[in-house]
């Protein structure tokens, strides 16, 4: 029987199972979204493929009843976890009225929830980080445990809010965990022509907390290193930057050709390391997974998939005199 790696850092098998049922709805959620953009159902589809174990695994280190998430676009796996749902995720695709990020009015991927503690997310890229930071100072100067997930793409950390959110994160020694999932591309840039230093993680440096750079298709990994970086937050120790290291599996979003700047090869090759199919073997060999369990969990996403895309589907749009609602004052 393989390692038992997660015990060891404190997660029991009803997580690692639990992680896993998060990875392959995030999935199965993406892949179906696919599929309807692709019949002209939905307008547009932004993809978590290939990195679901970096979005989970960071997702399981925070207390979801305190803590509070300011994620980008691809965050499938980060808000499922934090507590929406595969119909809350068909909602906002279909722009329906019951969308609960924007009730329809936003694209794909502006995640946001009061309930959950989901900031919402705006469509210039790396806003959030500076939001972030402010959260986690409002949170130490009215002396709350909390801790503050944000995440962007390695091509985001190249922005100016990304270095103005770092500096001050530093100076204020405040509970934000930057969290970049470097999936080697900025749309179709490739890491090479982004950034000149060996990796996103060594910017921490120069804000003066921790950087540390992790496989990102590794759940379990993911996870000890950013419980780490939450456990330092509380102790009034400030922020870490975490770059996990992963791959898009898929175009940067449904108006994407990627056979414009990457091989077949290399896609190919990153699908060989596709973290659902790792963590899948892990659990297997560690005796965490029995086949009738693998079953079971995949029973219940396949059906929680198909009741999403069919109540999504049918339920109202917004009515269209509702679209000033919210700007202007009533």
């Amino acid at each position: 029987m393989a390692e038992n790696r997660h015990q060891s850092i404190g997660l029991t098998d009803e997580q690692v199972l639990d992680m896993y049922y998060y990875m392959l709805v995030a999935r199965k959620v993406d892949e179906r979204m696919w599929l309807l953009n692709r019949a002209g159902k939905i307008p547009f589809v932004i993809s978590c493929q290939g990195q679901e174990a970096a979005q989970v695994g960071a997702a399981f280190a925070f207390d979801r009843k305190k803590d509070y998430a300011c994620p980008y676009y691809r965050d499938m796996g980060v808000v499922m976890v934090f507590g929406m749902s595969a119909r809350d995720m068909m909602l906002s695709a279909f722009a329906k009225a019951e969308d609960p990020n924007s009730g329809g009015r936003q694209m794909p991927g502006h995640f946001g929830s009061r309930k959950y503690n989901i900031l919402t997310g705006s469509s210039p890229v790396t806003t959030q980080v500076p939001h972030a930071v402010g959260l986690a100072l409002a949170g130490k100067m009215e002396g709350k445990d909390l801790a503050v997930y944000t995440s962007f793409g390695e091509g985001s950390s190249n922005q100016g809010d990304f270095h103005e959110g770092a500096n001050f994160a530093g100076v204020h020694k405040l509970p934000v965990i930057f969290f970049c999932e470097n999936n080697k591309y900025a749309i179709s840039v490739p890491l090479s022509k982004q950034i000149a230093c060996e990796s996103v993680a060594d910017r921490a440096k120069g804000y003066g907390f921790p950087g540390v750079s992790i496989d990102g298709n590794d759940p379990i990994e993911v996870y000890k290193a950013t419980k780490e970086a939450v456990e330092r937050g509380r102790r009034g120790e400030g922020a870490t930057l975490i770059e996990a290291v992963t791959y898009r599996l898929v175009p940067h979003s449904s108006d994407d050709d990627d056979r414009a700047y990457r091989s077949r090869e290399e896609v190919e090759e990153a699908k060989r390391n596709d973290p659902l199919i790792r963590f899948q073997k892990y659990l297997r060999e560690t005796g965490v997974m029995s086949e009738e369990k693998e079953k079971e969990i995949h029973d219940r996403v396949a059906y929680e998939v198909e009741e999403a895309t069919e109540y999504a589907e049918n339920a109202p749009y917004p009515a269209p005199e509702s679209t000033l609602r919210h700007v202007y004052a009533e």
